[in-house]
């Protein structure tokens, strides 16, 4: 008999915390709804890991750890879904990886992540942001591969954002892949590829006059061609 009663009470609590977590499921759903119609991010955030920890789902987990993201909150969003390449990751987490790790300044393991994007999409895009990373993690010949493919399939109508102003500015991707490639001529031989690599960041400026960041490299190379000739010039005196 009291093995009868204690069964009895096992069904029973089983039952209550089925109908709990139906019901908590039930709340956090509608208080998600409510929260993303306010447009509070953080309540989404709260209502989406109540909502995880009560039905784990792996696309839950990888759109949290994009609003992470969007959010700037970079170690939350890969606390969420980690840093390891998995072939079975959707897009949306092999973006997130990849952007995360590329604000938290890990550009060698952000670029495996780019480089799985890119095999899934390849576009002018990711190979900018590729050859860029390639640049400074000194693979200049993948560098060059990507601008090449970049420069072939770039259109007049694409755009890039720049943050290096106080005030963020988009540029013509075409000009912004110019000045790619000139800072890529310089790293590859800064001796003899200066003309060359001001040369092409004034191929930049002349597609688009106002784009800062190459204004700022043609001046900083400019300031060192005159270092030189002075240099130059000094020696050949003494």
């Amino acid at each position: 008999m009291k093995t009868i009663t204690i069964a009895i009470l096992m069904l029973f609590s089983v039952g209550v915390f089925a109908q709990t977590d139906t019901a908590l499921k039930a709340h956090f759903e509608a208080y998600y709804k409510q929260m993303k119609k306010q447009g509070d991010k953080q309540g989404v955030i709260n209502a989406m890991t109540h909502l995880d920890v009560l039905e784990p789902s792996v696309a839950r987990k990888d759109t949290l750890a994009y609003i992470y993201l969007s959010e700037g909150q970079y170690m939350q969003a890969l606390n969420t879904i980690g840093v390891d390449k998995n072939a079975t990751d959707s897009d949306m987490n092999v973006e997130v990886k990849a952007l995360a790790l590329k604000n938290l300044n890990q550009v060698a393991m952000a670029l495996e992540h780019f480089e799985v994007l890119y095999k899934r999409n390849p576009n002018p895009y990711l190979a900018y942001e590729i050859a860029d990373m390639k640049i400074q993690t000194n693979d200049l010949a993948g560098a060059r591969l990507n601008i090449d493919y970049a420069m072939a399939n770039v259109t007049d109508d694409m755009k890039r954002a720049f943050y290096e102003k106080q005030q963020p500015y988009e540029t013509s991707l075409k000009a912004a892949l110019t000045y790619l490639k000139g800072l890529l001529t310089f790293t590859e031989n800064k001796t003899a590829n200066m003309d060359a690599a001001l040369k092409l960041m004034n191929d930049a400026l002349a597609i688009d006059p106002n784009f800062n960041l190459a204004k700022i490299s043609r001046e900083a190379l400019e300031a060192q061609k005159a270092q030189r000739a002075q240099q130059a010039a000094a020696e050949k005196k003494g």
